[in-house]
């Protein structure tokens, strides 16, 4: 019996790939996502500070309110600070449920991205037509913004068997979900190839803090390190690193300093071969450039 296969990629070691540079010849692609989400109050997926005891779980839906009230602003004050554009993974309807949040982002000058409806939900278990339906609906309130987001990231990193064909289908030109590479690759789908674009499930305070239990110091030292060991690696071929940030867990004030230092750090050593990015700015150089496996 042969095992199950997604048939999206094939397997392709990252030595022997084709080499190429990213604009004016920087070797490695820094981009912050930070996810703006909301979650239904007394039921649905969410973060847990701490177990839930009841419902409605008023403790920990208000800790991750508290990141679309307080620590988005937090990290907005430090992304200024830095002059940091980042890529901006927002649920739809925080438009609705949190006024001024997204419209802050974009503002700003970050790429807007969509992050599904709400992350109270998943779409992994959605049948394909009303899959169809939600990120046809996602797309067009985003849109509302100005301009129509190109790139997806799904709540909970869920998707259906369909899910890379119905973003393709609907003119997205990468998604998030896929942390299989350092490098973009590209995806088959019914509609042509859709860029899978690097977003760490390591570089990302979820699964580092709340699954982990570790602390900002530490996370600090992993993006650090992480850096580190790319930019030796970088002379020998152009990588990709997403820091995934969430404003409810890094835009505490305690965790605040720590991700200031460490950035702060990056950014004043004006590394030339770092280029300060965003998740939609590394697709269109890659498809403009044909590059990519």
């Amino acid at each position: 019996m042969s095992p199950s296969h997604h048939n999206r990629y094939a397997y392709r070691p990252i030595i022997g790939r084709p080499d190429y540079a990213w604009p004016d010849g920087r070797r490695l692609a820094i981009y912050i996502g930070v996810n703006y989400e909301v979650f239904d109050f007394g039921s649905g997926l969410g973060a847990e500070l701490a177990p839930s005891q009841t419902e409605p779980d008023v403790m920990n839906f208000a800790w991750r309110d508290y990141g679309n009230r307080v620590g988005a602003w937090r990290l907005f004050d430090l992304f200024d600070r830095l002059a940091l554009r980042t890529t901006a993974l927002v649920n739809a309807e925080v438009l609705e449920r949190c006024p001024g949040l997204a419209e802050a982002c974009r503002d700003r000058g970050d790429e807007i991205a969509a992050h599904g409806g709400s992350n109270a939900r998943a779409q992994g278990t959605m049948v394909r037509r009303r899959e169809k339906h939600l990120i046809e609906d996602v797309t067009q309130r985003l849109a509302e913004l100005g301009v129509r987001p190109t790139g997806w990231l799904g709540p909970w990193i869920s998707e259906s068997e369909n899910t890379p064909d119905l973003l393709a289908g609907n003119g997205y030109r990468y998604v998030l979900d896929w942390a299989h590479d350092d490098q973009p690759t590209r995806l088959t789908t019914d509609y042509g190839e859709l860029l899978s674009i690097p977003y760490s499930q390591e570089i990302n305070d979820i699964p580092a803090i709340i699954a982990r239990k570790q602390e900002a110091e530490t996370f600090a030292s992993m993006i650090r390190d992480n850096v580190e060991q790319l930019l030796s690696e970088c002379d020998r071929r152009p990588l990709v690193l997403g820091i995934a940030l969430h404003p409810y867990i890094m835009g505490q004030a305690h965790r605040v300093p720590a991700l200031a230092r460490v950035l702060t750090e990056l950014r004043t050593a004006n590394d030339p071969r770092i280029w300060w990015t965003t998740a939609g700015d590394i697709a269109t150089y890659v498809n403009a450039n044909d590059l990519a496996v």
